[in-house]
């Protein structure tokens, strides 16, 4: 009893004590290194013996990385007991994470067994989310919990998925800086294993850890020439169409090495540092999925997932992100305004081009004018711009909401015959007179229209959020609570119009899903205003670089309305509902009846009733499209 404890390292009590069973592995029976040997160094760093504070591991899917955390976890409950913190993105997967991972883990393997009580025993100590065992606990929680990352001192901290975490953490700052300060106390003892599949070039938290680390890369022999080098996608060829044939081929010697050749590059490769570390007491390590072992990830099918995700840039963005472990790169640099000039198309203005299946609208507030563009909408974010309207006069005033109201109300002819209305608009309420705009949106009571405010955020998992109840103020009379108001993430809105600006045609006669068609009819000025801004990387005051939009240009409202557009149309649920959403409008356009054109006014507007999606609502109808003959076609909820 008095002799200390061996010194084992993490590979070490992996091999020795690790027990995979078939919940959470698709390989079960005892642990070994030698299946995925890069995981060795990234494992022994993480050791009580190894001199690192914090271990970083960039990566791509299908490479272990999770399993190595557990090994961690299992070593620390066994062999270096202390309190330990595992945070996860959010508290529901931090609560799955234990079913799914840390409860295998326990039961699998006979050393821990014997440390960590039954969950059903009385007083176990043993919940979804808190571990006690002799000497210390573990307790799981998501980064989106404040109160779960302060509540304890940690000596380990585990923390998986960074990427995923939410810039600020109700209120409180960075989950990642809380995390680790609840670990000061331990000084030099303490450790901290960050990991995460990478996102968006300046904005990823991994990305940027691995940046201010020595930065290694896994370098493995070529078997023909024994040329050391680590493995990247563009030394990956094969033939056109035949993904089958992909073979790697050696920078030194371009002899085209087969999957089965993997297994021993893979035990004779190594880690070596490409860059000198900022702090000494950190590890960075990168590898991508073309790593993975035989049996796991082919090369095969990572060159077929590469040719499927063709002409999808949100495919190939998730392709670099998980497969390659790399960060994307948005295209925030403004397209030429002349060559959106030369582009522009025949179609009228005011008038719904053939193919559109859905309109929104984005009114940008100035101190003397509303500017309102109106966007048709088609599969793949296809848009096309129907018509630019001004309304002048102060937004304080009643007269340019009544002319909005109006607006709302208007029958836009089709192309192909018949009418549409504007499914839903975006008011923004920033500026000087948010609370007389508040009123006057009140006053209206369009159910079409949302109010907004506009965050420069990145969000792409909820670009838009809400509603937050807001006062307002009608008449003279403050209103508690009487205005829901939505959180617009126009950083993710910019970026995603960026990128379907810079879509090229080539040589195809169709034009690529998410092409922005503008009208002949529209000015070069509009144009400007819609290009007016870029991404730019600055530094923050730590020195860690960020992206944000600047202004090219003084006006920008185009691209202001173009933003509300667009969150308009996410709000109607064409993000959420997907394909269902746009087969369901094709039906309603051609279920309308055809009756002849009425030659006469256009009908009174409504009465106010919830505008709902018929691929929502389960109608075969909806109340923004109407026949020739104007009858209105109504979803009632």
């Amino acid at each position: 009893m008095l002799r200390p404890p061996p010194q084992l390292t993490v590979s070490e009590w992996a091999e020795r004590h690790r027990m995979l069973g078939s919940r959470a592995s698709a390989e079960p029976g005892p642990w070994r290194t030698s299946r995925t040997p890069y995981l060795k160094e990234v494992m022994d760093a993480l050791s009580a013996v190894h001199p690192a504070r914090r271990v970083v591991f960039m990566k791509g899917a299908q490479v272990g990385a999770t399993e190595s955390g557990n090994n961690w976890l299992g070593y620390i409950l066994h062999h270096v007991p202390a309190p330990a913190l595992a945070v996860q993105p959010t508290v529901e997967l931090a609560k799955r994470f234990s079913r799914q991972r840390i409860d295998p883990l326990l039961e699998e393997t006979l050393a821990l067994r014997e440390r960590v009580a039954p969950a059903r025993a009385r007083d176990s100590g043993n919940t979804m989310l808190s571990k006690e065992f002799p000497g210390g606990i573990l307790v799981l929680t998501g980064a989106n919990s404040a109160v779960g990352l302060r509540s304890m001192t940690a000596r380990f901290l585990f923390l998986d998925e960074i990427d995923a975490y939410p810039g600020d953490v109700e209120g409180e700052g960075d989950p990642i800086a809380l995390a680790e300060a609840r670990a000061r106390t331990f000084g030099w003892r303490r450790k901290a294993f960050l990991v995460s599949t990478p996102t968006i070039a300046g904005r990823s938290r991994i990305e940027r850890e691995y940046a201010a680390s020595d930065q290694r890369r896994y370098f493995v022999p070529c078997p023909h020439c024994g040329e050391m080098q680590w493995l990247k996608f563009e030394r990956l060829r094969w033939e056109k169409g035949a993904p089958e044939t992909a073979r790697y081929h050696c920078t030194a010697c371009d002899h085209p090495m087969q999957e089965h050749d993997k297994t021993a590059m893979l035990g004779g490769g190594e880690w070596r540092a490409t860059a000198e570390g900022q702090d000494p007491h950190t590890v960075g390590f990168h590898i991508s999925a073309l790593y993975s072992p035989v049996g796991w990830l082919s090369w095969a099918q990572i060159a077929r997932d590469w040719e499927a995700a063709q002409g999808k840039p949100e495919d190939i963005k998730t392709f670099r992100n998980t497969v390659l472990g790399e960060t994307w790169q948005e295209q925030g640099e403004a397209p030429d305004w002349e060559r959106l000039v030369e582009r522009r198309e025949d179609f009228r203005m005011g008038v719904v081009p053939v193919g559109v299946l859905c309109l929104t609208a984005g009114v940008d507030v100035q101190d003397d004018r509303l500017e309102c563009d109106v966007w048709g909408w088609a599969e793949g974010y296809t848009s096309w711009l129907v018509d630019h309207v001004v309304i002048p006069g102060s937004p304080r005033e009643r007269g340019p909401w009544d002319a909005l109201a109006k607006l709302l109300a208007r029958d836009w002819p089709r192309a192909g015959g018949g009418t549409m209305r504007i499914a839903k608009a975006c008011v923004d309420t920033g500026g000087r007179d948010t609370a007389a705009v508040y009123g006057h949106l009140r006053r209206l009571r369009d159910p079409r229209v949302a109010p907004t405010k506009g965050v420069e955020g990145w969000n792409r998992a909820q670009p838009v959020q809400g509603p937050t109840p807001v006062d307002a103020l009608v008449d003279g009379r403050k209103l508690r609570r009487g205005l829901k108001l939505w959180t617009v993430s126009v950083s993710t809105w910019k970026a995603d119009l960026y990128r379907r600006l810079w879509l090229g045609r080539g040589d195809a006669e169709a034009f690529p899903p998410g092409w922005v068609h503008l009208p002949r009819g529209i000015e070069a000025e509009w144009v400007k205003q819609l290009v007016a801004e870029q991404l730019r990387t600055v530094k923050d005051r730590r020195g860690f670089a960020r992206q944000e939009w600047a202004k090219l240009r003084e006006r920008n409202e185009a691209l202001d309305c173009v933003v509300l557009a667009r969150a308009a149309l996410w709000l109607l649920g064409a993000d959420r509902y997907g394909e269902r959403f746009w087969q369901q409008l094709r039906e309603d356009i051609a279920n309308a009846p055809l009756s002849p054109a009425s030659e006469g006014p256009p009908p009174a507007a409504p009465k106010a009733e919830r505008v709902v999606p018929s691929a929502i609502s389960g109608t075969r109808s909806n109340n923004w499209l109407t026949s020739r003959g104007g009858q209105w076609l109504r979803a009632r909820t």
